[in-house]
């Protein structure tokens, strides 16, 4: 009998929950404010960033850790206001960078041991960045002609230009952009969406009612997780499908990367709603949630590596930008959509996000309430 009664118990709660996240669910696409900040919002974004990728004619260029690096060929090159030299990297990471495309070129300048001619200048580029690697070529070639002509000397020339073009898949603006755009939806999603509705709910004592029912309290949470991961997700597919349809967002393995994008949103999603049970915990009232939500949101938004790589931050704000949760998980969602990662590859960018919902749920649990 009490078995039985168990039983039903159990059922009358997960249908009391399901039907918690259905209402929740049909009053997230009945508020404007909701599909704008996180669909229309981000979208803005990816088709403006979308519609201009490929417009900069700066060609980045990276030089040989081994490269004489005061010869006049290199001297020349730094120089042209169209190349950009590339600095503080390592060989690893420039390799690395050559082959997708985000550097257009590597230089290594050394002294030839016949000594005729008296440099060679071995030029790499990449097949990800052909127009450009075809510019870098003809404006190293014109350099050297210079050179040679200065040289002046009918018995040597004074460098010979080899190129080797290094096999790599383009990385356009939109295949940075949108991976940002999305972490950003996601943690808007998690900290407004949740604190707002709670606070509401606190305010028109429609918590108070629930009470009156058998509900269990955290029935009542997980339904309004529940309406915002399917929210979230649905935002999510939207975007990415947008991204990958019109602006040619790189999904290198197809479908299999689509699912590994949304595994790790939907991880990322539960960790920032924990954000949101603080915010939701701490404000008094509704007008006091965007303050304290933009201390959490706003930096993550321009530090986090949402627009720009965290690399082109100084130094000194670089160790800001690596504590915060959305820089792991924008810097996951790239290696997942262009270089192929799995959710197991990103496994230690996801320990960093759980490591922070550790953190935000035990405060969330001090300073959450009910009434």
């Amino acid at each position: 009998m009490n078995s039985e009664t168990n039983k039903t118990n159990q059922y009358s709660q997960i249908r009391a929950m399901l039907a918690l996240t259905k209402a929740s669910l049909t009053a997230l696409f009945r508020n404007p404010s909701a599909v704008v900040f996180n669909i229309l919002f981000p979208l803005i974004f990816i088709i403006v960033f979308g519609f201009i990728s490929g417009g900069s004619f700066t060609i980045d260029l990276a030089i040989d850790s081994s490269s004489d690096k005061n010869n006049p060929v290199i001297e020349s090159l730094s120089q042209i206001k169209t190349i950009n030299i590339v600095k503080d990297k390592s060989d690893e990471e420039i390799k690395k960078e050559l082959s997708k495309g985000r550097i257009d070129g590597l230089i290594k300048v050394t002294k030839n041991p016949s000594g005729n001619p008296e440099f060679v200048a071995e030029l790499k580029t990449t097949s990800a960045s052909p127009e450009r690697g075809a510019l870098l070529k003809m404006l190293m070639a014109q350099v050297i002609d210079k050179q040679n002509l200065a040289k002046n000397s009918g018995s040597s020339s004074f460098a010979e230009l080899k190129e080797q073009i290094v096999e790599g898949r383009k990385f356009k603006t939109i295949d940075f952009i949108l991976p940002g755009q999305l972490g950003f939806s996601l943690l808007s999603a998690g900290v407004f969406g949740t604190a707002f509705i709670f606070i509401s709910l606190r305010q028109t004592l429609v918590i108070k009612r629930f009470f009156a029912t058998p509900v269990k309290k955290i029935n009542i949470i997980i339904g309004e997780c529940l309406s915002r991961l399917t929210f979230s997700m649905m935002s999510s597919i939207i975007i990415i499908a947008i991204g990958a349809l019109f602006f040619g967002f790189t999904l290198v393995n197809g479908f299999a990367t689509f699912v590994n994008m949304l595994i790790l949103s939907a991880i990322a999603l539960v960790v920032f709603l924990g954000f949101g049970f603080v915010v939701s915990g701490i404000a008094k009232n509704e007008s006091s949630v965007p303050a304290i939500a933009n201390l959490i949101t706003l930096p993550q938004f321009l530090l986090a590596g949402t627009f720009f790589p965290i690399s082109n931050f100084p130094e000194w704000l670089q160790p800001v930008s690596k504590a915060l949760p959305l820089t792991y998980l924008n810097q996951s969602l790239r290696e997942i959509s262009f270089e192929g990662a799995t959710i197991l590859d990103v496994l230690p960018d996801i320990a960093i996000l759980l490591a922070w919902g550790v953190i935000v749920y035990a405060i969330a649990v001090k300073v959450f309430k009910w009434e």
